[in-house]
């Protein structure tokens, strides 16, 4: 006799749900009810099999996703999973880590650096030691050391094995340095020091591992090296591991995602029960049937054969070819102006592309056609500056020792605290053996009694002004609420004044202080920890308005997880969609994973879904033209249908993606002379090369190409802009 809750689950839902404790890998394809297995298994521990709540954890990859597990949870069982550690990896990590303080190199107040504090951190260290950042970029060394981080290498550790990597180790000590000094953590320490404290701390391991009867990950697949051995340590004592995922939809290789991690999951645990779900409840089987046809060119997957619940083909895909990239704009506006005007909605509807850069001709012919839109992943609301600005003294009054939040406030709105001062309280901090925001609070309570006020001299009594305001809003966090003491530096600094200075963008920038003021009235029971967290680890996904009633803009890796009835993938040219990185690439996993991107795009489609490419596009002020996506030659004819008045299908252009010649013949129809074959001589230059001309100085190399057997190049100098040379004439000498 079925329960309640799994006689609304098919045949493999249910048995994944059931599944026997233990190990367990279920590998769901899109639209398979993944989600609804997770709270149904979660339901199931509960209910069924009377496991406390406070005994199970369920890891998700958003905010989002861990609010609607939460709320679907609540509609199944009520209050019965009070005590469920349910969040992400990140949270639940940051959770284990406050309450751990004791054995750790940082106190229990420590903040969270977003992506824009660490670099500002790497760029202070590139300072320090004087490094040329033309020559390496921050946020590529950046990289590198979360790359490190993600494979469990603390600074210490790291071993170079080039001179690049010398100068990361470099870096990478003094960063981390400045993150303890600063009480700070980046993301990716969550993980590493969680790691390294259950690794080395054999009690703590056997507490948490003892505590975690039973635990549960989604989006298994995107799962990293950290991640996994966090896994590994928290469930050696009971050895319930329930993970969902779908090696298909694997798309963060680039922030250190591994989906082998699937592959070892099986091999690590051999008896472990395998359970696949096929049965998609969101598209058609037309949609289910051209994205299969994409990803089945990968190997090392497991085959799936997704079939629809809806039990109908559906319409077929609209492929179109546009002239160039504002064709291809102006297409998709005026194809959604229709679909809204017949009745459609505007929420229903997506425009996905690879790069972020694609949106602005979107953008663009939207507001040509005065529909509005909402774009994810550009500037997003937590990025703004007033936003920042409210979050840095926060974060400050909560951990004083924060060096980059108090650079960031001290002098907004401006005090006439320049950098010769800001050095001379840094210098005095070092001195004195402590930070700077400690000798403000200490000059706060102490005035000229203090210490520190002879070292600073004149410029004592202005730092003193703003650390009386500091140990005000540290004393009102003591006894206050998070609201009290927001409001409290909105009064005490003025900001009102010095954001809506009378324009549209002020008030609009005041507007998004409020709704921030809104948001910290959320959050007076759950405290300062919580929502400083919560604005630290949110996501592009987790500020995605369901109530906005317009069509939304955003990257193919932003869409993992969402789903739309009306889907509209651009840029469909080699370059784009495969990104050149990837055809550049000597390794086959970056190809693989740009299929998987496009398989995860075309399944978030619930009824209809367009393709569409542009025969050329506009680069630094000329035009070049593109071949069509090698995967459009990998989607069956039939399921397609051409719209436009070309004659010529899908076919016969990706068909002859390697055939240059004979494509840009293609384009030539209109008694045009016939455009020349693809040069055969080898380049010299490419992007994003650093080169250096004898007047002009160093540039960066954005485009070269052959014409009338000369190398042109495109530079952008640093002294001069943009210039187009003869690469042989010109004498360039490359940098790097």
């Amino acid at each position: 006799m079925k329960s309640h809750t799994e006689a609304q689950l098919n045949q493999k839902q249910n048995q994944a749900v059931t599944s026997a404790t233990g190990q367990a890998l279920v590998l769901a394809g899109p639209g398979s009810g993944k989600t609804r297995v997770l709270t149904y298994r979660i339901a199931h521990l509960i209910q069924e099999m009377a496991i406390n709540p406070y005994q199970i954890l369920a890891v998700t990859f958003t905010n989002k996703a861990a609010r609607q597990m939460a709320d679907r949870l609540d509609s199944l069982i009520g209050g019965k999973s009070h005590g469920l550690w349910l969040g992400t990896f990140h949270s639940v990590c940051g959770r284990i880590l406050r309450r751990e303080a004791q054995h750790l190199p940082f106190d229990s107040n420590y903040v969270i650096f977003d992506a824009d504090d660490q670099l500002a951190v790497i760029k202070q260290v590139f300072k320090e030691f004087n490094i040329n950042d033309k020559i390496y970029r921050p946020q590529s060394i950046h990289s590198a050391i979360s790359n490190a981080k993600n494979e469990l290498i603390p600074a210490e550790d790291y071993i170079p094995g080039s001179t690049r990597e010398e100068l990361v180790a470099k870096v990478y000590l003094r960063y981390q340095k400045l993150l303890m000094q600063s009480n700070a953590l980046d993301f990716d320490d969550l993980l590493l020091w969680t790691v390294r404290l259950l690794v080395e701390n054999n009690t703590v391991r056997q507490r948490y591992a003892q505590q975690f009867e039973h635990m549960l990950v989604d989006e298994f697949q995107d799962t990293n090296k950290a991640q996994y051995q966090l896994l590994y340590l928290l469930s050696s004592v009971h050895h319930n591991l329930y993970v969902v995922g779908d090696e298909d939809q694997s798309i963060y290789r680039w922030r250190g995602a591994d989906y082998h991690n699937v592959i070892r999951f099986e091999k690590d645990y051999p008896t472990a029960n395998k359970i696949l779900l096929e049965e998609n409840y969101r598209s058609t089987q037309t949609i289910l049937d051209a994205a299969q046809a994409v990803i089945n060119q990968n190997k090392n997957r497991t085959p799936k054969h997704l079939s629809a619940a809806r039990n109908e083909a559906g319409e077929k895909l609209q492929y179109f070819e546009a002239d160039d990239g504002h064709h291809e704009a102006e297409f998709v506006v005026s194809s959604i102006r229709t679909a809204m005007q017949s009745g459609e909605r505007g929420r229903d509807i997506a425009i996905m592309y690879r790069t972020n850069a694609q949106s602005r001709l979107l953008e663009e012919a939207f507001l040509h056609a005065s529909l509005s839109y909402r774009l994810v992943g550009a500037q997003r609301f937590y990025g703004r500056r007033e936003v920042k600005d409210m979050i840095a003294y926060l974060r400050l009054i909560f951990n004083p020792a924060d060096q980059i939040s108090l650079m960031r406030a001290i002098n907004t709105p401006r005090r006439g605290i320049g950098p010769k001062k800001l050095e001379e309280l840094a210098k005095t901090a070092f001195q004195g053996q402590t930070t700077s925001g400690e000798v403000l609070l200490d000059m706060a309570r102490n005035g000229e009694k203090s210490a520190h006020w002879i070292r600073l001299g004149s410029s004592a009594a202005i730092l003193r002004t703003f650390g009386l305001h500091l140990l005000k809003w540290v004393e009102l966090l003591d006894g206050g609420t998070v609201s009290d003491v927001f409001d409290s530096i909105l009064t005490d600094v003025d900001y009102h004044a010095y954001l809506d200075d009378g324009t549209e963008e002020g008030a609009i920038r005041w507007e998004n202080v409020q709704e921030l003021r809104k948001l910290a009235y959320e959050y007076n029971e759950k405290g300062m920890v919580e929502f400083l967290e919560n604005l630290a680890l949110v996501s592009d996904q987790d500020t995605i308005q369901d109530s906005d009633d317009a069509p939304t803009l955003l990257t193919l890796h932003a869409a993992k997880g969402l789903e739309y009835k009306r889907v509209y993938i651009i840029g469909l040219d080699e370059g784009l969609i495969p990104h050149n990185r990837s055809i550049d690439s000597p390794d086959p996993e970056e190809m693989d994973e740009e299929r998987r991107l496009l398989y995860v795009g075309m399944t978030r489609a619930k009824d209809v879904l367009y393709l569409i490419r542009a025969d050329q596009r506009s680069q630094y002020g000329s035009f070049t033209y593109s071949t069509a996506s090698r995967f459009l030659d990998d989607i069956p004819r039939e399921l397609m249908q051409q719209q436009g008045l070309r004659p010529v299908t899908h076919r016969n252009v990706a068909a002859n993606w390697k055939d240059a010649e004979q494509f840009l013949s293609r384009l030539n129809t209109n008694n045009q002379p016939p455009a020349a074959a693809k040069p055969t001589k080898e380049l010299l230059f490419a992007h994003p090369m650093r080169v250096t001309h004898a007047v002009w100085g160093e540039g960066i190399v954005l485009d070269s190409k052959l014409e009338d057997g000369c190398e042109i190049v495109e530079i952008n100098f640093a002294s001069v802009g943009m210039k187009r040379v003869d690469a042989e004439l010109a004498r360039l000498e490359i940098i790097s």
